[in-house]
């Protein structure tokens, strides 16, 4: 093969390689360019003493309003761990992490089942429901930018669901709170 033929494929890979890097978790790198969110969302974030404690399990059935029986241990020990890890287009690790990346390693690690990379990609493989009908571990969608899919997270009970932020990082919000419900787009379970 020829230096040129090898130095173009090189150029398609990285090329491609960008495409998927910038697609993500929407193809936005201006953070909110839709408006900056109203500083009185509802977020919840677990407290060091509850981390310690070992309560952790408690403390989110506490938050969401359900009992710890109806909860799935695995998935807030897992949200508990990345609570607070700041937002990174294309981060895959505690240093950053971007919202599609961090509902695919939840779904490798609690549910072990391999997502789609983009939420765009994630979007487009779920069995949709209504808002009402979610169960914990549900897609929730939201459109900021514009019609197209650019966020993810993954319902928990209650009308919360935890998502990556691209302010305050890992975090739990309120589904119906009005920041949110304006840019909601769909909801459902991966058909995978």
């Amino acid at each position: 093969m020829g230096r040129n033929r090898i130095q173009q494929i090189k150029f398609i890979a990285a090329a491609v390689a960008f495409c998927i890097f910038v697609a993500s978790c929407g193809a936005k790198k201006k953070g909110y360019s839709y408006g900056k969110p109203p500083a009185d969302r509802s977020t919840v974030a677990p407290s060091k003493d509850t981390r310690r404690s070992g309560n952790t399990l408690s403390h989110y059935a506490d938050v969401l309003g359900v009992s710890t029986k109806d909860m799935n241990n695995s998935l807030y020990s897992f949200i508990d761990n990345w609570m607070g890890i700041p937002h990174r287009l294309g981060g895959l690790t505690k240093d950053g992490v971007d919202c599609s990346a961090f509902v695919g390693m939840i779904y490798k690690e609690v549910y072990s089942k391999n997502l789609p990379r983009t939420s765009r990609d994630m979007a487009a493989i779920i069995k949709r429901k209504y808002d009402d009908q979610l169960r914990e571990g549900d897609l929730v969608f939201f459109s900021f930018g514009g019609k197209n899919i650019d966020h993810v997270g993954i319902y928990l009970h209650n009308g919360k669901f935890v998502h990556v932020s691209t302010q305050k990082g890992v975090m739990i919000s309120n589904l119906k709170d009005a920041w949110y419900y304006k840019y909601f787009t769909r909801c459902g379970t991966p058909n995978i």
